[in-house]
């Protein structure tokens, strides 16, 4: 797993401090309990002992007055919990009140990470990566292919890219997975499907950053013309870089120039030679893309991107009918 850098650190601060507030919160109680019920105090002060009696006695053979002192702890605790509810209290209220009483509020079982805190992460996984409400509202279950049946061939295309970007979300790996080129006109499921796989690349434990062309260039116009130090705070630009999975949604609809072009040249190099996998969505068509790209460009990307040409009838427009 390799879960956004800067949400793993907010969310492990968040962690240690959950730890420390519960036991602090406790330690209060417990004064208050002491304040207003001298007699809890005194047998807290024995309870503390017996771990140590216990202990003398196991290193000196006197296995025979083990059980007594064991009997005697469970009678004082029996005893303070009586008093506790005598004045109001439940018995359990100097105890600490972890929100996760698996991890103690830790994040961490034996070393392993605590599915609190691992849903806690992805949950800001989904939130940064640009595309929070697509991935709360599309996912492959409600995925239709039953808009792509006015030919055999359109359902039977569609049908098996919908199985391979599936494929894809369930094995991804950041070293092994490749890039993929989305082509077809609008409405046509590219984003939906695109948001199905971040979501569940999200899922398990991966860094994904979504971006359409437009708000991507105008980060990098920012960097170059504006003030570069809002736009590092941020770390936009880094994470086109440094994210497991990058997604650029409807290439194509930027101005071209010699600017835009260049970024685009050096995010598409610079992820394939770090092995860091991409999918591009665009409207344009294969040789619509040969045209308005450098030859540098559409080669990586027909050359080395699996390209998945979508089909059919656009959908908002088949749903407007229904």
């Amino acid at each position: 797993m390799s879960f956004n850098r800067e949400n793993y650190k907010r969310i492990k601060e968040e962690y240690d401090g959950k730890y420390l507030k519960a036991r602090d919160m406790a330690s209060l109680r417990r004064a208050e309990i002491h304040e207003k019920l001298p007699e809890v105090a005194e047998i807290d002060r024995e309870l503390a002992g017996v771990g140590l009696e216990v202990l003398r006695a196991t290193i000196e053979g006197r296995q025979s007055e083990i059980q007594a002192i064991k009997s005697r702890n469970i009678g004082l605790l029996e005893k303070r919990a009586e008093l506790l509810e005598a004045a109001g209290y439940p018995a359990d209220y100097t105890e600490i009140r972890y929100e996760c009483p698996l991890c103690a509020d830790t994040g961490a079982i034996d070393n392993k990470m605590c599915s609190c805190m691992r849903r806690k992460l992805v949950e800001a996984g989904i939130a940064s990566s640009g595309m929070s409400d697509l991935i709360k509202s599309q996912s492959f279950e409600n995925f239709s292919l039953d808009y792509y049946k006015q030919s055999e061939q359109t359902y039977a295309t569609m049908s098996t890219i919908y199985k391979r970007l599936q494929n894809y979300a369930d094995k991804f790996s950041p070293e092994t997975s490749g890039n993929i080129a989305m082509f077809g006109g609008t409405g046509l499921g590219k984003t939906h499907l695109s948001s199905a796989v971040a979501g569940k690349v999200i899922e398990k434990g991966h860094d994904v950053y979504y971006a359409s062309a437009l708000s991507l260039f105008a980060d990098f116009e920012m960097r170059r013309f504006g003030n570069s130090s809002s736009v590092s705070a941020d770390g936009n630009i880094d994470r086109y870089f440094d994210c497991d999975l990058l997604i650029i949604d409807d290439l194509g609809a930027e101005m071209t120039n010699q600017f835009t072009t260049s970024c685009l040249y050096d995010i598409i190099n610079s992820r394939l030679n770090s092995k860091k996998p991409t999918i591009i969505s665009t409207n344009l068509s294969q040789d619509e893309f040969r045209q308005k790209y450098w030859d540098r460009i559409t080669s990586r990307v027909l050359g080395e991107y699996m390209v998945l040409p979508f089909c059919g009838t656009d959908i908002r427009s088949q749903k407007l009918k229904r």
